[in-house]
């Protein structure tokens, strides 16, 4: 997955907590913990990130990134209608909003779901 205001991509992880398929955990719109579900995308530069502006600040103005920490807050949108225990699941394509006003999106299949197969 990406964040349009991280600087690397990451992995979402689906804990084996909820929904399954195929007898492996499917992600689904409800999997937001950030550290738990959604990692860090490394460095964050959004001007609306605390973070961000007190390192700004700091450097008389210059825009600093700040270590990321997602903060998300709503569920996943999900572009399909596939539904796993009457939860949509997550596929390419899926996205939330972070606090800071990133925007992330799945950009690849989760290897734990193949959504054919449902």
């Amino acid at each position: 997955m990406f964040c349009d205001m991280g600087f690397f991509p990451s992995v979402l992880i689906v804990e084996p907590l909820g929904v399954f398929a195929n007898d492996l955990p499917a992600a689904t719109i409800v999997d937001i913990i950030p550290e738990v579900n959604i990692p860090s995308f490394g460095l964050c530069h959004s001007p609306l990130n605390p973070e961000v502006i007190a390192l700004t600040i700091a450097a008389l103005g210059v825009p600093t990134p700040a270590p990321c920490l997602p903060i998300v807050i709503d569920p996943w949108i999900s572009p399909t209608n596939v539904l796993i225990d009457g939860i949509p699941v997550l596929t390419e394509g899926s996205l939330c909003e972070c606090l800071w006003a990133g925007t992330i999106v799945l950009t690849g299949p989760s290897p734990a779901l193949n959504v054919e197969a449902i």
